[in-house]
């Protein structure tokens, strides 16, 4: 499970890269969206992934990681969810405007000669 979970964060990170290094802006915009998402993933499984743990402390159990669900890598990846969504927003509408006044999505503002 953490071998393919693995793999996963790797073609995520991998694809961002290569996306993020395009002329394009929408294709910088999708990398770098697909880069955060990477590292949200990166982030949640170094808190261990761990099936059917206790996310509260009971009385009378010891207050492990080997018992319970680590709380912290879960709120860093929920405030990392909001902040990669309204920079992605913000990307998205000087990406529009930019189009609009240059009239193309190169990220110099113009096509390079073919």
């Amino acid at each position: 499970m953490l071998l393919l979970l693995c793999l996963f964060i790797g073609t995520l990170a991998g694809c961002g890269t290569w996306l993020l290094l395009r002329a394009r802006t929408f294709d910088a915009i999708l990398g770098l969206t697909l880069l955060s998402y990477a590292v949200n993933l990166f982030i949640f499984a170094m808190g261990r992934v761990k099936v059917n743990a206790e996310p509260i402390v009971e009385p009378g159990v010891a207050a492990t990681l080997a018992t319970h669900a680590d709380p912290l890598p879960q709120a860093l990846v929920l405030t990392a969810i909001v902040i990669s969504f309204a920079m992605t927003a913000l990307l998205l509408g000087i990406a529009l405007r930019a189009r609009g006044d240059t009239g193309s999505d190169h990220v110099d503002g113009e096509e390079p000669p073919r």
